[in-house]
């Protein structure tokens, strides 16, 4: 099979498109091509068709009386692309056309003869979606209008129709998109049939007269017709678990209130006819607070789950209840007295009384897993339970990373048939690894890799396990269509984790693919809409786009769950350097106080004075940090000690800034020993010799940097080491190489060697670094150019 075909049968989401000519069998043979020909003509003259066919994101599939546009761009393309051609169709009345969009799953199958073509559920149901319609209608799945939604232009023009019964009598949630004069805004006849159905039951059954009839239909209608975002679909089997109160004495015991909570969470998220709300989004609320209703309608949920824990020694009381949000008022509640080794029975039965209050279906191995025990050993489960408790902090610190890794090894020596402690291990050493928490060393790979494969041997169909086999393909080796094969796996074994979708957000921007990165972050977001880690990280794209107005909209939803938040407050500040607004980000900096470990917002405070040429303030600071630097700290310690350096030199204190720089180097290049192609300390070494004034070295580290993450394995942080490559090349007196660099950054997204993100023109204006590059007019066209349109829509 040649490499092309290869390459084609890959599990990718897609954006598709099916339409088909209405009354095309009554056709005769010559006016049937005739149809097809002119349909050809009219939809390759669609803008849309001809910007995803140029950029190689299109596929175009012919079935007889119609086609299949399968678009790999955005969720906007192809509900365009149907208002283009409906548009068209004006001009060839006797064309009639009907249309169906539904984004999904799409595979690669090789034919009879060789060749790629598609299957899959992404194109199953388009069409099952266009079935649905008459002529001139473009129908959307509920899915797709969700992800239109997100958008203002799309909003007035979302119709919801309710739900349409299809093949295999599989009801669709359906969506009509039309306006003024594109697509049709009559009622289908599949559902007019069924609302006449409705009229006559009603007609036969009450016999009230005509005007109250008729007052029902009007209303009817009229809900019909109210765009998708304007009615409120709260399912009945849906609920948010929030935080267990810890009762007990000894206050030490919060994590195992924690780990309890979590536990009956996962359960119930593990059913799929329920809806389970993610605890990143709940737990910022109280145990038992006041608002109930208030926090239903936040979390969108029809019922609350609330308890408590009571742990003293090897006893343990869990209370817990069962709260309709709508009245405030109790459905169920009961009381678990148990010995610490029974401890799991009270989990599955919570988690089986609360599926049969709301009349949830269970699937025989939905039984199977909420009646399953992951280990017989109390110590374990309790070392689980504590590791457990620091991947729930909604900071990523070293500290936090390197406790939750210490108990989860702890859980797994005591209990080595533990899965599901190998499987969270896995996952902490994989995220430490590639957001570099923890130092991305080979045995720490080699950790993630064993720890993945030991629960995948140990529970096959643990979905945390094929989770965490995953996430290790995508951190550590960068390989994406495994990992993608992997989390597809994970979807039916974890139905309402919203880390899948989120991790598929992660991996498509790191390919590039920026607009499928979004669709997957909605979907993440629905699941879990107050995670602030999630939400940040969706800010964290638009940054990377240069879409800093839509940033500063998710950086908003995060301040209004956590007002304090560090991370969330620098980010806004780091945007405003961007943008070149130095008073904006100096007025949010300043009532911030960083610790070492919160490098992140100490680094902005220590850029933004050296953007302000006026770094004599912070200095002190950073010399006191790095007086007793905290080795937990590791290389980030030397990467303070590079910006120490660079705040001297700035401050025209050249002698401490050599010495500060000497020690950096040093210090990096011991690191560099165990992690010899680790980007990131290559990159700072490279820095480092630049102030150090070693032209050849740094350079030389430059191009090293490059080698090991090109731009073409990660769209990410790929283009990073190019940034290093502009900087060094511009103070080692190489403006062709710095110039040619910059160009190619501007015109990207990317993540941005220093904390304000990817290079802007205001940041070549105002960066220090940049100064020898100043007369040249080419660095000056680029200083003064517009926003960059890399990403834009």
């Amino acid at each position: 099979m040649s490499a092309e075909v290869k390459k084609e049968i890959q599990l990718e989401i897609a954006h598709v498109l099916f339409m088909d000519i209405v009354g095309y069998s009554k056709l005769s043979i010559n006016d049937q091509n005739r149809a097809v020909e002119e349909l050809n003509q009219l939809v390759r003259a669609s803008e849309q068709f001809q910007l995803a066919e140029a950029a190689g994101r299109l596929l175009k599939i012919a079935t007889g009386d119609g086609m299949a546009l399968v678009f790999y761009t955005s969720p906007e393309a192809p509900a365009q692309c149907a208002f283009e051609i409906s548009r068209a169709l004006k001009e060839h009345p006797p064309l009639q056309m009907r249309m169906g969009i539904h984004s999904g799953p799409v595979s690669g199958v090789v034919d009879v003869n060789n060749r790629p073509n598609l299957a899959g559920a992404g194109l199953n149901i388009a069409q099952r979606v266009m079935d649905c319609g008459d002529a001139g209608h473009i129908l959307l799945s509920k899915h797709v209008a969700e992800d239109l939604e997100e958008y203002e232009q799309w909003r007035p023009l979302l119709h919801d129709l309710g739900t349409c019964e299809v093949k295999h009598r599989v009801s669709v949630a359906i969506v009509n998109l039309y306006a003024d004069e594109v697509g049709n805004p009559q009622l289908p006849k599949r559902f007019l049939a069924l609302k006449k159905h409705r009229s006559h039951v009603r007609w036969a059954e009450a016999a009230i007269g005509l005007l109250v009839l008729a007052a029902i239909v009007a209303a009817f209608i009229f809900l019909l017709r109210k765009p998708t975002r304007a009615v409120v679909n709260i399912a009945e089997k849906s609920i948010a678990v929030l935080p267990f109160e810890n009762l007990s004495e000894d206050k030490a015991n919060a994590y195992f209130a924690e780990g309890i909570q979590d536990e009956i969470l996962t359960r119930l998220s593990k059913i799929a006819d329920l809806k389970v709300i993610s605890r990143t989004s709940t737990q910022h609320y109280k145990s038992a607070p006041e608002n109930l209703p208030e926090i239903a309608r936040q979390l969108g949920v029809a019922h609350i789950l609330e308890g408590s824990v009571q742990k003293s020694g090897d006893a343990v009381r869990v209370n817990v209840q069962l709260i309709k949000a709508a009245n405030d008022s109790h459905l169920w509640a009961d009381t678990f007295d148990r010995k610490l080794t029974d401890i799991f029975s009270v989990e599955s039965e919570v988690a089986k009384a609360i599926a049969d209050q709301l009349r949830a279906h269970i699937t025989g191995q939905e039984e199977q897993i909420l009646a399953a025990k992951p280990t017989d050993n109390p110590e374990a489960y309790d070392a689980y339970l504590r590791g457990l408790a620091y991947t729930l902090k909604t900071t990523t610190s070293p500290t936090n990373a390197l406790a939750a890794q210490k108990y989860l090894r702890e859980a797994v020596r005591l209990d080595p048939k533990f899965a599901l402690s190998w499987a969270l291990l896995s996952y902490v050493d994989a995220s430490g690894y590639i957001i570099q928490s923890l130092e991305p060393t080979v045995a720490l790979r080699e950790e993630t890799r064993q720890a993945a494969e030991t629960a995948l041997t140990l529970q096959p169909n643990l979905g945390e396990a094929v989770l965490a086999e995953g996430y290790y393909h995508y951190a550590c080796l960068k390989d994406y269509d495994t990992a993608v094969r992997y989390f597809e796996q994970a979807r039916p074994l974890l139905p309402n984790s919203s880390r899948i979708p989120e991790s598929l957000a992660y991996l498509t921007r790191r390919r590039g693919q920026w607009d499928q990165s979004e669709s997957y972050f909605n979907e993440a977001e629905r699941l879990d809409p107050r995670n602030v880690n999630l939400l940040n990280e969706h800010a964290g794209s638009y940054i990377l786009l240069r879409r800093f107005p839509e940033a500063l909209r998710k950086v908003d939803q995060v301040l209004d769950i956590t007002p304090d938040d560090l991370d969330t407050l620098t980010v806004k500040a780091a945007i405003a350097q961007a943008e070149g607004d130095l008073p904006r980000a100096a007025a949010l900096l300043a009532p911030l106080h960083p610790n070492a470990d919160d490098s992140y917002a100490l680094e902005t405070q220590v850029y933004q004075e050296i953007l302000e040429r006026r770094p004599a303030q912070i200095t002190p600071r950073l010399k006191e940090i790095l007086a007793k630097p905290d080795p937990a700290l590791g290389p980030i310690n030397s990467e303070l000690r590079f910006w120490l350096g660079w705040a001297q030199e700035v401050a025209d204190d050249h002698a401490a800034a050599q010495a500060s720089w000497s020690q950096a180097r040093s210090e990096l290049e011991s690191f560099l020993k165990e992690q010899r192609d680790n980007y990131f300390l290559i990159g700072y070494l490279a820095l480092t010799n630049m102030g150090s004034g070693d032209k050849a070295a740094a350079l030389a580290l430059s191009e090293r940097a490059m080698a090991a993450l090109p731009i073409e394995k990660d769209a990410v942080t790929g283009p990073i080491p190019v940034e290093i490559l502009a900087r060094v090349a511009a103070q080692m007196g190489e403006p062709d190489r710095a110039i040619a660099a910059l160009q190619k950054l501007l015109s990207i997204p990317y993540a941005g060697a220093f904390p304000a993100g990817p290079l802007t023109p205001a940041l070549l204006r105002l960066d220090p670094m940049f100064d020898p590059l100043r007369n040249d007019p080419r660095f000056q066209k680029l200083a003064e150019s517009a926003a960059p349109k890399a990403g834009d829509k």
